[in-house]
């Protein structure tokens, strides 16, 4: 199983930024899907973009145009850069893959390994 270390979670006041890195270990297949996702409290947990294998990339509607995920180390690392932060972007944030397939998906249930989290706290 595939093994996920999140790092980056702070606080900041809004309209800042703030980058989350996730690295993975123990993968073994070349097809696989990178992605994050928030929860904030009392909430259902919410997609907020994914990466796959391919390079192709899928952002929930909430953070479009404000965050950017990206990839590195031969994609064993993927970052989630978020800009112009928001108070409603504070939350729980996780990292999870699959390794399955490399279609993007916004569902966490289509996502085997997660993160333990990090969070994020806006300041408004």
């Amino acid at each position: 199983q595939v093994q996920l270390a999140e790092s980056g979670g702070g606080m900041v006041q809004a309209g800042g930024s703030l980058r989350l890195s996730c690295v993975a270990s123990g993968r073994a297949g070349s097809r696989y899907v990178m992605a994050w996702f928030r929860q904030a409290s009392g909430k259902e947990r919410e997609f907020v973009a994914a990466r796959s294998s391919r390079t192709t990339t899928l952002y929930g509607n909430a953070v479009k145009g404000r965050f950017t995920i990206s990839s590195n180390n031969g994609g064993n690392t993927v970052d989630l850069q978020m800009t112009n932060l928001k108070p409603e972007d504070t939350a729980d944030y996780y990292c999870a893959t699959r390794s399955d397939s490399s279609v993007l998906s916004d569902r966490p249930s289509d996502y085997r390994s997660w993160g333990r989290g990090t969070q994020v706290t806006n300041s408004s």
